[in-house]
């Protein structure tokens, strides 16, 4: 009776694990399968000569350099010492996030990139003048700019109100352009923007909690 429970029981286990096993790789599968569509549907669905010309120059951190030094005499200039802590912590942001992606994730979790895929050759077209050779998962690009992103909206929400949106926009397009040029998959862009997300909102928040923004005006006020 004891070794026909025993017996009864490792069953029950094995034939549980197996099933767990079954419908996760169902799972991860149909995951993978929506992906690929996804990435067919932007790369060469939303083909068109505008894009064509302005997604890969999106994608280079010299176009968006004015927007960097506007944001820099921005905070300077209006807060002064604070100011100069805010480029500090933005600047950490963006390291923080670059080395989060591809340094730990991308060490650990490797996907061929599409414009590596033997198997995608002459289906996709590959816009991007070099096509890395370092893991699709994550985008390193969504994580930095989302990152950077809520990190703006944390600590200057109070002074530039409703702006803040513009600096979504602004991430959500330099992802968009990973997927468009044919160097990411959506979920590389998307794992990578909710992960900017939560390290933009810590970092962020640790800063106001660390020093925080204070207009020079209301100081002397």
């Amino acid at each position: 009776m004891q070794n026909s429970l025993k017996s009864t029981l490792v069953f029950t286990i094995y034939f549980c694990a197996m099933f767990f096993i079954w419908s996760g790789n169902n799972w991860l599968s149909g995951v993978i399968s929506l992906d690929r569509r996804l990435f067919f549907a932007i790369n060469t669905g939303q083909a068109n000569g505008f894009s064509d010309s302005l997604m890969p120059m999106v994608r280079e951190a010299n176009l968006w350099a004015p927007l960097y030094l506007f944001l820099f005499l921005l905070v300077v200039t209006n807060f002064g010492r604070r100011g100069w802590w805010w480029s500090l912590f933005f600047i950490c942001t963006a390291a923080a996030g670059d080395l989060l992606s591809s340094r730990l994730i991308k060490e650990h979790i490797f996907r061929l990139r599409p414009c590596r895929d033997p198997l995608l050759v002459g289906q996709i077209r590959v816009l991007a003048n070099y096509c890395p050779q370092s893991s699709s998962f994550t985008s390193s690009h969504a994580v930095n700019h989302f990152a950077m992103a809520v990190f703006i909206a944390v600590t200057m929400r109070p002074f530039l109100k409703g702006w803040t949106i513009l600096f979504f926009f602004w991430a959500a397009l330099v992802a968009y352009a990973q997927v468009y040029v044919g160097v990411h998959y959506p979920l590389d862009v998307a794992s990578g923007a909710l992960i900017g997300i939560l390290l933009g909102y810590i970092i962020g928040r640790f800063f106001n909690n660390y020093s925080g923004l204070i207009s020079l005006e209301h100081k002397r006020a």
